[in-house]
């Protein structure tokens, strides 16, 4: 594929993005509290779905965990931060510019795929963990006023859908970066993507 016409997918995701992100929603429920074990179960496999901004963070997540040394740690770091994210949000704790740093994680993640060369795991890492305090923050809103039993299935859903959709774009991922194979065209591919979805998110969150 050409730079142009990577160019010219990238410019069309974004714009595509723009357009929807008006009327996608954050809340799996539509607003409605969980109010049973299996509400807030589904609840929590649902926002990092249909959260497009979550969704490509974490597959990217995945991705980039198959490109550097010990990269496993990343989408666990990310993962675990994303529950403290929850807690602080649950315990009201203000943290300014969520959609933003959430919207720019994805950018970020998305020039880390595209490039060769790529910072030392402990950086990426870092990043993740960064990322993970606030999409676990965004993730709070939709559980807020839920008593104990489907807070609870809450936070499992969401953590294991994060794991197995991570988990399986690290597996694609390390069967593409063959010992014979350069840095496989897919990653800068899906780097290209992040960084179209990024910019649209960032755009729509001012």
């Amino acid at each position: 594929m050409g730079l142009s016409s990577v160019v010219k997918l990238v410019i069309g995701i974004s714009a595509l993005l723009v357009i929807a992100f008006p009327a996608y929603a954050h809340h799996p429920s539509g607003g409605a509290i969980s109010t049973t074990f299996m509400e807030g179960f589904l609840s929590g496999l649902g926002h990092p779905i249909i959260g497009f901004d979550h969704l490509v963070f974490v597959i990217s997540v995945g991705l980039l965990a198959s490109t550097v040394a010990r990269g496993f740690w990343i989408p666990i770091v990310f993962v675990s931060t994303a529950l403290v994210g929850t807690g602080l949000h649950l315990m009201m704790v203000n943290i300014p510019m969520v959609e933003v740093v959430i919207s720019a994680s994805v950018l970020v993640s998305g020039i880390l795929l595209a490039k060769l060369e790529k910072p030392g795991t402990a950086i990426i890492i870092v990043l993740a963990g960064i990322a993970g305090l606030f999409h676990g923050y965004a993730y709070g809103e939709a559980i807020i006023g839920a008593t104990a039993v489907p807070l609870a299935a809450y936070l499992a859903g969401f953590t294991l859908i994060q794991a197995i959709i991570s988990l399986i774009a690290f597996k694609v991922a390390t069967k593409a970066m063959k010992p014979s194979v350069s840095y496989p065209d897919f990653l800068r591919l899906a780097g290209y993507i992040a960084v179209g979805a990024g910019m649209a998110f960032m755009a729509a969150s001012f």
